[in-house]
């Protein structure tokens, strides 16, 4: 393998959003991170994905949407509780919505595979992320799965929004994770 594909790779680690401050990426570095999602594999040609940048000034609806939600949960959240929901909305310059598409185009294709189109696209943004010296990190949570993040990002009954990605300049970094030996995750038949 390229030995700068395999640093690449190997190098890559979850950065958690909270982790994640300024500078982002500038507008170019942006596109050329986004458009690396475009080399997916995707039988088909169908691109069962998209993604939604959330701006600075989205920020406040969507924290508001990340409190309304967790008050649907624990209408007794504190306050505190209450602004640690909307700060997340506010985490990393550069915040994207993953969404998978399973709309049935193509009976062929199952939902698992574009699924798996969508967590490739996803590996080529966090990896271009990285080539350009940011960290990134992806989160979900509860709120996610709520009829309220459907409607406020106007998904489609064939849409499912998977997970936030945050890509930002590394503030603080915890030791990397220790990655599985092979043996811990491939057998022969």
């Amino acid at each position: 393998m390229d030995h700068f594909a395999e640093q690449l790779i190997h190098g890559r680690t979850h950065i958690s959003p909270k982790r994640l401050g300024n500078p982002g990426p500038t507008a170019t570095q942006k596109e050329t991170i986004l458009l690396t999602a475009n080399a997916a594999p995707d039988h088909g040609r169908m691109v069962p994905w998209r993604f939604i940048e959330i701006q600075e000034s989205s920020r406040p609806t969507l924290g508001d949407v990340f409190c309304q939600c967790l008050l649907d949960r624990d209408p007794n959240a504190t306050e505190l509780q209450q602004q640690e929901a909307r700060e997340k909305a506010f985490r990393g310059p550069l915040l994207v919505l993953a969404i998978a598409n399973y709309q049935d185009i193509n009976d062929d294709i199952s939902k698992q595979e574009k699924l798996i189109s969508l967590g490739c696209a996803i590996q080529n943004i966090l990896l271009s992320a990285y080539a350009f010296g940011f960290g990134s990190g992806l989160s979900s949570g509860r709120a996610l799965q709520s009829d309220r993040i459907r409607t406020l990002f106007k998904l489609t009954k064939d849409e499912e929004p998977i997970c936030f990605i945050t890509i930002g300049t590394v503030q603080k970094n915890k030791p990397g994770r220790i990655r599985p030996s092979l043996s811990e995750y491939h057998s022969i038949f």
